[in-house]
């Protein structure tokens, strides 16, 4: 049986493979993640000892590989219950009872079943069953800020509508035994993770005004672009094997190279409330907060150079990435929560802080995703 990493730090199970275990060292200091959470466990392998088997490996000695059953059969339970517990917290900090939920948008691209997981969510949340629900699948890494656009659109097509948005991810369906010869999956190993996140959308202020709401971010104005010719970029496919992908070396450099022109049409967007002197582009990108899904430290070090952004800017995603790893969809939200966190500390010492900026993330397509946001902690 192979090593496999927790938490970003080597759980032994058998393995003498030295080599391996000093390419995966390797691996997460490139990354720069120091602490992942992730689904699978010592216990699940114990269950399930076909998901540390390699191809070929057991064979005509009764041994089999896994099968995408198995890892649904852990995949389903596992996003739910997460989904679920940060929906609890989530739903508690925001302070409004449970049946003033309207809406629930649901972020998954770790799930296949039918009824989906938007109706098991709202069922174990005990949302009522009028409750209007949406499903983004297979959305990856640009699903956090998808769902944010989505609860937007919804929150604001009806007077007192409340829209939580749930995001959960886990690597088990497209976890395989690391190994030297599939480069690609070492990283994956090294640089994915697990988790849910959640947050509650409103489009007005009724319940700011009885003083039992205190919002966080005005989601202003939403845009989305795909990059023609990019479909095999980022490329997932469901196969025996479970969810097999692969990310093109290209990548860092299409963002590189589109994400300028995506931000100043998201600010475009904005229509005149950043830039008074009526300019495209009166406003200054350090002038503003930056909410980025951090792929990888390529991608974050790609997008500060193209837009000359101070290195604190990019701060919260860096902190997010070394804390929980790319955890797909959920990690805009780990990201959102570091902003606050700061917005918090600055006004307390009594410094400046932004109060206009972007939320970006970039995924399959290759399509970006953004939302021009306003700091409402900013006085």
């Amino acid at each position: 049986m192979q090593d496999f990493l927790v938490d970003g730090y080597f759980k032994s199970t058998n393995c003498n493979d030295s080599e391996l275990k000093q390419r995966l060292t390797r691996l997460c200091k490139t990354t720069t993640v120091k602490t992942r959470y992730v689904v699978m466990s010592e216990e699940i392998l114990r269950a399930y000892p076909e998901l540390a088997r390699e191809e070929g490996e057991g064979e005509g000695k009764g041994g089999r590989l896994p099968t995408v059953k198995q890892r649904m059969e852990i995949s389903n339970k596992a996003v739910t219950q997460m989904a679920a517990e940060a929906s609890t917290a989530c739903i508690a900090s925001w302070g409004r009872p449970l049946s003033a939920i309207t809406h629930l948008v649901y972020v998954s691209s770790s799930e296949a079943r039918f009824p989906g997981g938007d109706l098991h969510l709202a069922r174990a949340l005990g949302l009522g069953a009028d409750v209007r629900r949406v499903m983004l699948s297979f959305t990856g890494c640009s699903g956090g800020v998808a769902g944010l656009r989505v609860a937007k659109d919804l929150a604001e097509s009806a007077r007192g509508a409340r829209v939580l948005l749930a995001t959960a991810e886990t690597t088990v369906v497209s976890f395989r035994p690391p190994s030297t010869a599939r480069t690609y999956d070492l990283v994956g190993v090294a640089l994915f993770g697990d988790g849910a996140g959640a947050a509650v959308v409103g489009a007005d202020d009724d319940g700011v005004a009885e003083g039992v709401e205190t919002p966080l971010f005005e989601l202003s104005a939403a845009a989305q672009r795909f990059l023609p010719g990019t479909e095999k970029t980022i490329d997932g496919r469901l196969t025996e094997e479970g969810i097999n992908f692969q990310l093109g070396r290209e990548l860092p450099q299409l963002i590189e190279d589109n994400v300028e022109d995506f931000v100043k049409k998201l600010i475009k967007e904005c229509g005149g409330q950043l830039n008074q002197d009526g300019g495209d582009m009166m406003i200054k990108y350090n002038d503003l907060f930056w909410a980025v899904h951090p792929g990888g430290p390529a991608i974050l070090s790609r997008v500060e150079n193209k837009l000359e952004l101070f290195p604190e800017k990019l701060s919260a995603s860096r902190n997010a990435l070394r804390d929980y790893g790319n955890a797909s969809s959920n990690t805009i939200m780990y990201v959102l929560e570091y902003l606050v966190e700061e917005s918090k500390r600055k006004r307390e010492k009594g410094e400046r802080d932004c109060e206009w900026g972007l939320i970006l993330a970039f995924g399959p397509g290759v399509t970006f995703e953004g939302i021009l946001a306003r700091n409402l902690l900013v006085p």
